[in-house]
């Protein structure tokens, strides 16, 4: 049975989409789901890093250059999700071949329930290649007027590419009065936003340790948000946890939650 090929773009850098695809690989495949990583930006790959994979032997920029076979590039993560890298050295990105992972994704697209497409940013010729190998799409955008714009580009891009825009995220909100609203935002995009991200420091504390968030930190804003999302996508019932009271977390430091 075939998965469902999902391409994350967004107009711009910075809007944080890599974070958001490396965690909403690992919080459905928490939820059980067989979940396949590609990270598809061939020039800027670093969702190894966000997963604490850097030093690995063979990546999807190797496949690309007809030097690897696909399978030895799938790598496990955290929570079970399967992870297709992309290389970080020049030498590896000047032989890749990205007009062959159009080929590649019919054979990934039988291997899990969902396939998560980390593509570049912008709209030059990589980006366009990875949102011609995703089915759905959806973007990934902040809530600023520069990026909601250079979304509905890639968007309208996808659309005539044949590729169904799902909706959006929104991420890094802040609520400040300077930021566009949801209902703003699914106006100007015509798109339903799927979920909204907060700004949320711990996202910041766990890359820097290579550690997912819905990991390291699973009852933070953003990782709960994450969650909220991937169960949305697969479909399933899932109510965030109670959050603690500090007199819990007091009584959890002290004597490490056993009862006296």
């Amino acid at each position: 049975m075939e998965g469902r090929s999902i391409v994350f773009a967004s107009g711009k850098g910075g809007t944080g989409k890599t974070t958001v695809v490396a965690n909403l690989g690992v919080a459905l495949a928490q939820f059980g789901k067989e979940v396949i990583v590609i990270d598809a930006d061939i020039t800027m790959a670093n969702l190894s890093l966000i997963l604490g994979m850097e030093d690995i032997p063979v990546t999807l920029h190797d496949v690309l250059a007809r030097e690897a076979d696909l399978r030895d590039a799938i790598y496990e993560g955290p929570a079970g999700v399967k992870v297709i890298p992309g290389g970080l050295s020049l030498e590896k990105i000047k032989k890749a071949k990205p007009e062959r992972l159009r080929e590649l994704i019919r054979e990934i697209s039988q291997m899990g329930d969902f396939i998560l497409i980390d593509a570049p940013a912008g709209l030059e010729i990589t980006s366009v290649t990875a949102l011609l190998i995703g089915k759905e799409l959806i973007v990934v955008t902040n809530p600023e007027i520069s990026a909601i714009t250079d979304s509905l580009k890639t968007k309208l891009v996808a659309e005539k590419l044949g590729t169904l825009p799902l909706g959006a995220v929104l991420n890094r909100v802040t609520n400040e009065k300077t930021e566009l609203t949801k209902e703003e935002i699914e106006a100007i995009l015509e798109v339903p936003v799927l979920a909204i991200i907060p700004e949320d420091p711990e996202v910041k504390r766990a890359s820097a340790y290579g550690v997912p968030l819905v990991v390291k930190n699973p009852t933070s804003p953003a990782a709960i948000a994450i969650k909220q999302l991937a169960a949305k996508l697969a479909g399933i019932r899932w109510q965030p946890p109670e959050p603690e009271s500090p007199i819990k977390r007091v009584f959890r430091a002290l004597f490490g939650g056993k009862r006296r």
